[in-house]
Order: structure tokens, then C-alpha cells, then sequence
């Protein structure tokens, strides 16, 4: 296991139009003009040992974690999946979007599994967006087994960045960690049961294994550490003792410069901080720890901030963190801005975009439920439990196979009292509309969510439940635009979301047994016209499953 996670070499090169030859159509879906950068990765189950016993990972090209996907903006992304598994296997991309390309996503609502001993290339494109993501695994809950990583997505020379350029770039993968192995807790859940707590916590694949996760700095110089919770199910605090962080980026959005002491980091959260190697030359502690759960469950791990010209090795006990307090938390989440003056991927400043004045075509209302379904543990959403269909919805939809999926399985809003149900859930949506969408948390647990697609407005967050009277405290001039968000216990958060990228769409929740138990489901953004404007054309290398097997793809428009 690598130690620390610089800009190393990922076997990349970087090539344009003219010098490839790819058996798709990309001029279809990426300007000519706009750098290649190429991976070749094999898939394998390899033994590690993050917790100090012997289990089976995932890993990509023999590493755990896998390696870093290091772009600039508008960069072509050619990926070459060889899927060495006895099963079959998904990357998606947490926060990449995908612009008119649903078909990439990933995820098995839009992109036939990789057959085991087969290979698939992922073309795609980082259009429009700079910032701190990562990919993982999303099928058969392989997320517990590794196969994730890093990927940053660096400013164009020419536009601007609010900050001198770091010293280095460190990506910093923390999430909580079971010894079991993925199949049995994969078991456990089909079962209809409920997974045990988590066994620890990682830093960059190191836990309790007797070695830690370290950082080399040199005196007196500034750092980026761009930090991801992979994990399955806690938030997490992260800090470094003896040092300060400068926030400088949320999941593609450059933040007002706020310095924190410690951050919380929900699970599949992105964010960047600038920490400057300010203290005496010796090591530093960095710590993890869990949050919002009982002292008998607190769980803390640690890494090293080594100084180059160390004189001492870490000293005392790692800083605490703030564990239980949820208000600190929520006060904190609301600290988080946008820096309306700075440039995004393109040269105009980012509060230039002035969605407080747009006005709302719909308002979504989205309430977790847990239950009991058939005699199983289930988890839904507005009182639909997802459950898969035997025909990725992408394909269906492009193919129009009936029977698959029907949109407006799920509804807008719900009362709480409807039992839960199971369903293939599709909501539609226009393209072009402007939503409001509501989380509503009755639950004692907090919750996560992400969406695919998309980077939304995170305009209000509170306790207890929402009204329309709770619009009276949102943010309309700079809260900050991200993919996924945090809804604390028994409370609400609401975002706006500007519907500008057609496709299917995956909603769900991040805390990873729940997504596989149903608490997700799909927002079809439609355009009638069905214009390659709109949308990019099924790619010719496409895999086709289900129902979609033995249908004939077209030749791209």
C-alpha cells in the first residue's frame, strides 16, 4: 500500500484527435481541440490487509487504494476497464457529470455490467469542471472491497485560481472499514438483515495495520489535501494536529477562504484544503474520527504529517475532534460559501450565475423511510423501495422497451404514513425546469445524498421539518454548489437544482447498505426534441444486456 498519495504517475499519456485510434465515434462527443488522456486498468481481487488481518480487495493495476485520474478541464477521459472479476463490475464517477452522456455513468440504471473476463472503455469528458472527486465501484456492494480513488480535476493555465499554486497535491481517502468480506456483508443485506458497525476507519487503504498513512511536507511551504469520504455509512471529522486548514474547494466549487481547526466530511464528500507546514520541524498527527455516535462506538484513526527535516517523531495524544455535536456540525456546513468572485472552469466569476432570482417551476419533497418489506430490512424514499430492473433504464428508454420502468413510480412529495413498497422509481422531469427539492431526515441517524449529473444550490438547512415559511432563511446569493449533501437527524435541507444535463439520472443515498436496500431512485430529465444538442447518441461501444441484448445500435447523428 502506498504511504501517501501525491501527483504520482498513473501510466497516462496525453495525445490529441489526430494521433488515436478508438473504435467509437468521438467526435460526437468531445471538441478535437481538447486533450486525450488514456487508462488501461485491470480489475483483481488481491489480499491486503488494512486492518492488520488478511482480506480480499479490489484492487486496480495491483493498488489499493487504485490510482489517481489527474486532468484539466475539458480533458478527454479514455478508460479501459478490464474487468478480471468472476463477476461482473461498475466504476462510476462520484461528482463527475457526465454533460449529455448519461450513458457513462456507471451505475447499472444507465450502463450494462462489464462481464467478467471482459473489458470496457469509458469515453467521457470533464466538461465544464475543475475540483476534487472520486470513482468507486457500484455494484454488488464491491464499495466495501476497495476499487475506489481520487480524481482531480485541475483549472485551465489561463484561468485563474483564488489561491498560488500549492507545493504539492495530496489526495487523502478516508471511510470507515469492515474485516468481513464484501460477499458476506453483500449476505447480510440480502439476508434482510442489518450490517454490523463498522470494524474501523481508513486513511489512503492504512488503518490498524501497524502502518500509517503519511504526508511529506517541507518547512515553512503550503499543501493541498484533497479529502474524499469513500466510506460506507459515518460521517467523519478530519483534522491535523498543530495545524490549520484554509478551504479553498467543495466538489468543484472554489469556497470562501474560511480556516477551520477540524472538518467534517459526510460520507461521499469532496472537499480541499490548503494547510501551510507552519510548526516546528518534527511529525504531526493526523486524525479521523467518527461522528454523531455513542462513546462505546467512537472509532479514531491516524496518519502522519512528516516534516522533510524532522527532529521528532509524533508527540502525545492525537487531537480530539468534536464527535456528538450536531449543531457545531450544521453552523459549520453553513460557514461553507461560494467565493462569488472567483473563476470556475470558464473565466467568468462564479457568483455570475444568479440562481436566487430564478424562478421555482417545482418544488420535490424527498422523506427516508426504513421498513420491513416481505419480512427484509428495506429502505426507501417517499415510500418506494428501488429495486433494479433487468434492463439498465438508459437503454430501455433509448431502445423504448416497455415494461421496464414507468416514470412517476415515485412521487413528489410524501406524507410518512403510506407503508413502504417496492418499485423500479422514476421521477420526470423537463429539461430546462428549475427545482426546488426538499430533504426531509425524521430519522435519528444522518443522512446522505448524492446526484449523479448534476452540481445543485445548497440554499437552507435546519432541524425539524421543513414549510414553505423555512424559505425564509435560505441562502440566495452565495451557498455553495456541490453533489452531495448532508440532511442532520431529524431535520431538513434544501437545495435548487437547474435541470441543463438531459438523461437518466441516479439519486441515493451515500450511506452504501441503504442505497443497496432501496433508499435511490432515477430523475429522467427529458428533452422531446431528442437532439444530439441535448444528448450524445448511444456510444457504438455500448453494452447491451437484458432486454436490450441482440438490439442494433445505430450509427452515431
Amino acid at each position: 500500500m502506498p504511504s501517501s498519495r501525491g501527483m504520482g504517475k498513473c501510466g497516462v499519456m496525453i495525445l490529441m484527435l489526430s494521433a488515436i485510434l478508438v473504435s467509437h465515434s468521438l467526435v460526437n462527443i468531445v471538441g478535437a481541440e481538447d486533450p486525450y488522456r488514456f487508462f488501461d486498468w485491470t480489475i483483481t481481487y488481491g489480499d491486503i490487509y488494512p486492518m492488520g488481518v488478511k482480506q480480499r480487495g479490489i484492487l486496480i493495476n495491483g493498488q489499493f487504494p487504485g490510482p489517481d485520474i489527474n486532468c484539466v478541464t475539458n480533458d478527454n477521459l479514455i478508460i479501459n476497464v478490464h474487468n478480471q472479476l468472476p463477476e461482473p463490475f461498475l466504476l462510476s464517477w462520484n461528482g463527475l457529470q457526465q454533460r449529455r452522456n448519461s450513458y457513462q455513468d456507471g451505475v447499472y440504471g444507465t450502463t450494462c455490467p462489464i462481464p467478467a473476463g471482459k473489458n470496457f472503455t469509458y469515453i467521457m469528458q470533464a466538461k465544464d469542471q475543475i475540483g476534487s472527486f472520486y470513482y468507486f465501484p457500484s455494484l454488488a456492494f464491491h464499495k466495501a472491497a476497495g476499487g475506489f480513488g481520487g480524481i482531480r480535476i485541475l483549472s485551465r493555465p489561463r484561468i485563474p485560481v483564488p489561491f498560488p499554486d500549492p507545493a504539492a497535491d495530496f489526495t487523502v481517502l478516508i471511510g470507515d472499514w469492515y474485516k468481513s468480506d464484501h460477499a458476506r456483508l453483500r449476505g447480510i443485506l440480502d439476508y434482510g438483515r442489518m450490517l454490523p458497525y463498522p470494524d474501523g476507519i481508513l486513511i489512503n487503504g492504512h488503518g490498524t495495520n501497524g502502518s500509517a498513512a503519511s504526508f511529506t511536507v517541507e518547512q515553512g511551504k503550503t499543501y493541498r489535501f484533497r479529502i474524499s469520504n469513500v466510506g460506507l455509512r459515518n460521517s467523519l471529522n478530519f483534522r491535523i494536529q498543530g495545524h490549520k486548514m484554509k478551504l479553498v474547494e467543495v466538489e468543484g466549487t472554489h469556497t470562501l477562504q474560511t480556516t477551520y481547526t477540524s472538518l467534517d466530511v459526510h460520507v461521499g464528500q469532496s472537499y480541499s484544503v490548503l494547510v501551510t507546514a507552519d510548526q516546528p520541524a518534527q511529525d504531526f498527527y493526523i486524525a479521523v474520527s467518527t461522528l454523531f455516535v455513542a462513546a462505546k462506538d467512537l472509532q479514531t484513526v491516524t496518519g502522519i504529517l512528516h516534516y522533510s527535516n524532522s527532529q521528532k517523531p509524533v508527540f502525545g495524544l492525537p487531537p480530539p475532534g468534536p464527535t456528538n455535536h450536531i449543531r457545531w456540525s450544521l453552523n459549520q456546513a453553513r460557514s461553507i460559501r461560494t467565493n462569488l468572485t472567483a473563476s470556475g472552469p470558464r473565466p467568468n466569476p462564479q457568483g455570475s450565475y444568479h440562481y436566487g432570482l430564478i424562478n421555482i417551476s417545482r418544488t420535490v419533497k424527498l422523506v427516508n423511510k426504513p421498513s420491513q418489506v416481505n419480512g427484509k430490512q428495506r429502505y426507501g424514499i417517499n415510500g418506494v423501495s428501488f429495486i433494479p430492473s433487468d434492463t439498465p433504464l438508459k437503454l430501455a428508454d433509448f431502445f423504448k422497451i416497455d415494461g421496464v420502468f414507468r416514470v412517476g413510480s415515485i412521487p413528489d412529495n410524501a406524507n410518512g404514513q403510506e407503508p413502504l413498497h417496492l418499485d423500479t422509481s422514476v421521477m420526470g422531469a423537463d429539461f430546462r425546469a428549475f427545482l426546488e427539492i426538499v430533504f426531509e431526515n425524521h430519522e435519528r441517524t444522518t443522512q446522505s445524498y448524492h446526484l449523479d449529473g448534476y452540481s445543485f444550490f445548497v440554499v437552507g438547512m435546519d432541524g425539524g421539518s421543513w414549510t414553505p415559511a423555512s424559505r425564509n432563511q435560505y441562502n440566495l446569493v452565495d451557498a455553495v454548489s456541490r453533489s452531495t449533501i448532508q440532511v442532520y437527524p431529524r431535520s431538513w435541507t434544501a437545495i435548487y437544482i437547474s435541470l441543463d444535463n438531459v438523461g437518466m439520472w441516479n439519486l441515493r443515498s451515500e450511506y452504501w447498505a441503504r442505497q443497496y436496500l432501496g433508499q435511490q431512485f432515477y430523475l429522467r430529465v427529458y428533452s422531446p426534441v431528442e437532439s444530439p444538442r441535448d444528448e450524445y447518441s448511444i456510444p457504438k461501444n455500448a453494452l447491451l444486456c437484458g432486454r436490450a441484448l441482440g438490439r442494433t445500435i445505430p450509427p452515431p447523428v
